[in-house]
């Protein structure tokens, strides 16, 4: 399995520079290095290569790829209908084809994350550095696994517990007939198969994001005050959705600059600001990617001997940050991101007693 690397920040040409940069370093180290981008020129240019939508070799252990959305979409439309075909005896997309399919909003992002799940998963590669928007949507793709895991726990729950649930799964005579009229190959195997293989799917996802040795993401700003002020929001905001934050690169020609206020206890490396292509001073003043995920606070730490749930929440105070607790979640609202704490059994059902905010950590007690 691949480290997936990210990079997250207002300014996109800097971002750019420091994820080629960083792809560079990694495949000079002897790292089987795929770089991919979004559909944009930004990346061809500082390349000075056309990049496609299937990866090439543009040095030595090193592959580009770009991210467009049709292709994506067409190819994954082909394995909706496979699936359909296995589920159903009389598929009704079959005549619809990937090349018709116009791309909604939100697609673009779930598209991508599954081309970086299907490239970590082919072994071809030691490191994947994802180019994105290094916005919240970038955050939210990186935080799906999560999210639909709690959509797919909750309302299933609720379908199961519910009369017509109860019916379906119970009655010897409605199974029959939805099988008849509506051509399922219905059997309880067949009726759960698809949620143990989407579950299944997203706790690969959920356990990848909670392993700084597996996903990680650098802060990337210059010393400009709206810049800073955005990434130090990105910073906690990346918390509420698992990712790690490794550290902060600061884009600056003057070495006097200090940010290490705004970002303890974070590492901060000041790299030059290149121009025309002129990459290894970029190359070296770059960070140990892996050391220092390895070394960040972790975003939540659940201690089951104190009763106690820590979630790293840098840049919020409590008054910015909303609890409420429903059966076994506990649900966080920071910023403009949300997050369910699934308890374990030991803390499950157990009301929350206290909550407090000590050295950036939002300490919650059971």
């Amino acid at each position: 399995m691949a480290l997936i690397l990210t990079f997250l920040g207002k300014g996109g040409s800097d971002r750019t520079k420091i994820a080629i940069a960083a792809a560079k370093l990694l495949a000079n180290q002897g790292k089987r290095v795929l770089l991919a981008g979004q559909a944009e020129p930004a990346m061809s240019i500082l390349l000075g290569a056309t990049v496609g939508c299937d990866p090439q070799e543009i040095a030595p252990r090193l592959q580009v790829v770009q991210f467009q959305t049709a292709v994506l979409l067409e190819r994954s439309w082909e394995e909706v209908k496979k699936l359909e075909a296995q589920y159903l005896r009389t598929p009704i997309l079959k005549d619809i084809y990937g090349q018709e399919l116009a791309v909604l909003p939100g697609m673009d992002s779930a598209l991508a994350l599954n081309a970086i799940r299907e490239y970590d998963e082919s072994g071809k590669y030691d490191v994947i550095v994802y180019d994105g928007s290094g916005d919240s949507s970038t955050l939210r793709m990186l935080g799906m696994p999560e999210s639909l895991s709690w959509y797919v726990r909750r309302f299933r729950q609720l379908f199961v517990n519910s009369d017509l649930g109860k019916t379906i799964s119970e009655s010897p005579l409605i199974q029959p007939l939805i099988s008849t009229f509506f051509n399922v190959n219905w059997t309880s195997d067949n009726f759960s198969l698809p949620t143990n293989q989407v579950n299944n799917f997203l706790d690969k996802g959920k356990a990848a994001l909670a392993d700084p040795k597996r996903i990680a993401a650098f802060l990337v700003t210059t010393n400009d005050p709206i810049e800073v002020a955005t990434t130090r929001y990105l910073w906690g905001s990346a918390q509420q959705v698992g990712l790690t934050i490794g550290g902060v690169i600061l884009v600056s020609s003057d070495i006097s600059v200090n940010l290490t206020e705004e970002f303890t206890p974070l590492p901060i490396s000041v790299v030059p600001d290149v121009k025309g292509g002129e990459w290894q001073p970029l190359l070296d003043a770059l960070p140990n990617f892996t050391a220092q995920a390895l070394q960040a606070p972790k975003p939540i730490e659940i201690d089951v001997n104190t009763r106690q749930v820590r979630l790293f929440l840098p840049g919020f105070d409590k008054k910015q940050v909303k609890l409420t607790q429903y059966g076994p979640e506990v649900t966080i609202e920071a910023g403009d991101q949300r997050r369910n704490i699934f308890l374990p059994p030991a803390l499950s059902g157990k009301p929350v007693i206290g909550a407090k905010f000590q050295n950036q950590y939002l300490i919650i007690s059971f």
